[in-house]
């Protein structure tokens, strides 16, 4: 699992191959994209059992919707100041995978190398009844996370 793919990034990678990437390989780091109000009030993964932390890195601003400036910036200062270099994989995630997604090529444009999407993301994509927490996502996959 390395390189970049035709799409601008290293590719999609199901939640629970990224949680084990993230427990087997020291240096592998979740970076969640979402927004302050998500990570409060539907929770973050939690990876301490697995003696990580999420790095929290906002693509987008709450409520309005607009993209945080210099999101690579922000992003490089959270990885430098934990000691992780640019050739580090990293997997994105986000509420359904698509915010990550971008943050993934815009982080693979900036210099990291080996930048993952996590597919359905945190919580899925909507399901027929309209609910999420959907097959592939983080939570439906019962790995860890906490709520604030």
């Amino acid at each position: 699992m390395s390189g970049t793919g035709d799409d601008g990034y290293a590719g999609d990678i199901g939640a629970r191959t990224a949680f084990d990437e993230l427990a087997r390989v020291p240096e592998a780091t979740l970076v969640d994209v979402r927004t302050r109000a998500e990570w409060t009030y539907i929770g973050v993964p939690d990876l301490a059992g697995i003696g990580k932390q999420t790095v929290l890195v906002e693509w987008d601003e709450f409520p309005s919707g607009r993209l945080v400036a210099d999101f690579a910036g922000r992003l490089k200062g959270e990885l430098e100041a934990r000691g992780i270099g640019s050739d580090a994989p990293l997997y994105f995630i986000c509420r359904s995978g698509a915010r990550s997604r971008h943050a993934a090529i815009a982080a693979t444009a900036a210099g990291y190398g080996r930048c993952f999407n996590v597919e359905f993301g945190f919580e899925g994509r909507l399901g027929p009844d309209r609910h999420r927490a959907t097959v592939g996502s983080w939570k439906a996959e019962g790995l860890p996370w906490a709520q604030s």
